[in-house]
């Protein structure tokens, strides 16, 4: 995950709305003259709580996987791998609560698929995206992390729409998702699965894709340098 995911600043603004206080970056403070009982804070107190602690779980998490990743003794590895599974189910959880506190927080639904495909629950998180998706509609995060959704169900004519679509409307996430494309295409030729014949189509595409936005990049830079000429 990207720390993009946190969304905190957006996710702020909603609750904001509803109790008249705004999420901070680290855990959340409970507002002035709030009860210091559980029973006593209301649902969107309770969801701007698990809201905030799921993103520190999240980017716990993430960090984990990051450390696993450069780690080169198999154990601590490991290790690193079981410790992002924890963490991320207890980001799942905590998202799972701040939805049902705030079914209205597309932000919420978002973490919430993402927490559910790190966990290998792809269904689930294409669930949650859409949720995202129909409270925010062309909400960029939600379409870039449902395309690496689909990348894990390889639901792959759908994952080229997605990246088609950010493309036109993203190209920062455009790339990134592409990052993940390729990724795929990379873990998949070690395990044979799609087909071969599948993944060269879908090397060819993406090859042929990258191809267009390395030149529309470089278009956009002469056309910003002939500006300021």
């Amino acid at each position: 995950m990207r720390l993009s995911t946190s969304l905190l600043v957006a996710a702020s603004m909603f609750l904001a709305a509803s109790v008249g206080w705004a999420m901070q970056s680290g855990p959340s403070q409970m507002p002035s003259g709030a009860g210091q009982m559980g029973q006593m804070r209301s649902p969107e107190e309770r969801a701007a709580l698990a809201y905030n602690s799921g993103v520190e779980d999240m980017k716990k998490a993430d960090e984990y996987e990051v450390a696993a990743a450069k780690e080169t003794d198999t154990k601590a590895q490991e290790k690193a791998h079981r410790k992002a599974h924890y963490a991320y189910l207890s980001a799942r959880n905590e998202f799972q609560d701040a939805t049902r506190l705030a079914p209205k927080l597309p932000e919420a639904w978002n973490n919430l698929g993402y927490t559910q495909r790190r966990l290998g629950s792809y269904d689930a998180a294409l669930a949650a995206y859409e949720r995202a998706l129909a409270l925010r509609p062309g909400f960029p995060e939600a379409l870039e992390y449902r395309g690496e959704a689909y990348l894990g169900l390889n639901r792959i004519a759908d994952a080229k729409q997605v990246y088609l679509d950010l493309f036109a409307s993203n190209r920062a996430l455009s790339d990134q998702f592409m990052t993940a494309i390729k990724r795929y295409i990379d873990d998949h030729r070690k395990s044979g699965a799609p087909d071969g014949a599948t993944l060269d189509e879908f090397a060819t595409w993406v090859q042929e894709r990258s191809q267009i936005a390395a030149q529309t990049a470089a278009l956009t830079r002469e056309g910003t340098a002939a500006s300021w000429q």
